[in-house]
């Protein structure tokens, strides 16, 4: 069943359990744990998700310490944050208690508070580890749209990447920011966006060409025109296939923006360790690939806070991706589950709830040593994403020659 299918049967449930939910604690237990479930997060697993969690630093008050609902952690690194609302009342965090851990734990970049109705999600895009007043992403497990699957997506556990939903969470807020603007603009045009038009206007086209300056009495003669002419564009565009027209938008790039991302994604790469485990099982894979008869690309890994991707020099190039949790490992493919199962028969498989964008399966393992057991599978595995990318290099070079 894809992610898709798991967020749409858990709002059938939650649509037909949530009149009987009373109180903090029911809340949790009847929709929020199983939301975090179908985020692909054992709920089952202390070290994965942790309840009632308190951290070091936490100090008491009322004689107890403060503490947050739950901390998420992938691979032993905490990277969301959860504060529980009862079923009825506002998700909306009150005694700054979320954003103190939030504040403090510099490897979570996400907070979440919910009613088990609606979640907010929250970052820290305004100042850097200091929790953002209002949420980049509201979803309704009600109430949503194949777009707020896509933006769900990211948060799950087989996707997590910090720097990704960084990216993704400046992304949406501008968006939204600047679609409330351009509606606001289109309904109901302010005098300096008709001042501007009319400018252009006579810029642009010599013979609309009028004497004096745009003052209070050329905006009001414009402003019935101007309003026409928006609703003359928009059914223009509507009736001319706007979507392809939008199919392939261009990208924006700030330069600076760019090289601030980069700075950022540095410093959270210089934070991530990779354990013995990890480079353990690089060689073990790098070995069987090296047993190829047909190809002889030289493997890399990318390490991340949910997972050690191996790719064939490029990160997006990936055939696998390893999860090494002291009590969880599993191995991503890009091979459909029959496939895997045909070459790991005595393994367990299973279809992976988010997508990658592809064909992907889950195969799950007990060891690094179980590495070993499936090499017939992980040289299929490269040898598949070798075979797209093989003519490609082949060409670069045949031009080099003849250069």
């Amino acid at each position: 069943m894809g992610f898709t299918e798991d967020i749409s049967r858990l709002s059938e449930q939650v649509r037909k359990r949530a009149d009987q939910v009373v109180g903090e604690e029911a809340t949790k237990m009847a929709l929020i744990v199983p939301f975090l479930s179908a985020l692909g997060y054992d709920v089952y697993d202390p070290s994965e998700v942790m309840p009632e969690y308190v951290a070091d630093f936490a100090t008491r008050r009322a004689g107890q310490f403060e503490k947050v609902d739950y901390a998420l952690a992938i691979n032993g690194t905490k990277v969301m944050l959860v504060e529980a609302k009862a079923r009825g009342q506002k998700a909306e965090a009150h005694d700054g208690q979320l954003s103190k851990y939030f504040n403090a734990l510099v490897t979570t970049k996400v907070a979440i508070v919910t009613n088990g109705i609606e979640y907010r999600f929250f970052t820290d895009l305004r100042d850097k580890n200091v929790m953002d007043k209002e949420p980049f992403f509201t979803f309704s497990i009600l109430e949503f749209e194949s777009k707020d699957i896509d933006n769900l997506k990211f948060f799950h556990r087989d996707n997590f990447d910090v720097a990704a939903i960084a990216s993704h969470a400046g992304e949406m807020v501008y968006v939204k920011g600047m679609t409330q603007l351009v509606d606001n603009l289109l309904r109901s045009p302010s005098d300096e966006f008709i001042r501007f038009l009319v400018s252009e206007l006579r810029t642009s086209a010599p013979r609309y060409e009028f004497e004096g300056k745009i003052n209070t009495r050329v905006i009001e003669k414009f402003k019935p025109i101007v309003k026409k002419s928006i609703q003359g564009s928009l059914l223009s565009l509507m009736t001319s296939s706007l979507s392809r027209e939008m199919a392939q938008p261009e990208e924006i790039e700030v330069e600076a923006e760019v090289e601030e991302d980069e700075k950022q994604q540095e410093n959270l790469e210089s934070k991530i360790v990779t354990t013995a485990e990890e480079i353990e099982a690089f060689e073990k894979i790098q070995a069987i690939t090296k047993t190829s008869k047909n190809y002889n690309f030289e493997i890399k890994y990318k390490d991340t806070t949910s997972y050690l991707g191996i790719n064939l020099g490029k990160t997006t190039w990936w055939f696998l991706r390893l999860y090494l949790s002291s009590q969880k490992k599993s191995i991503i493919t890009r091979l459909t589950v029959n496939e895997v199962k045909s070459l790991a028969p005595n393994i367990e498989v299973q279809e992976v709830t988010a997508s990658l964008g592809d064909a992907a399966s889950k195969v799950t393992i007990s060891s690094v040593s179980d590495i070993d057991k499936l090499a017939s599978l992980i040289l299929r595995c490269y040898e598949v994403e070798a075979a797209k990318h093989q003519v490609v290099l082949s060409n670069v070079i045949r031009m080099e020659k003849s250069a």
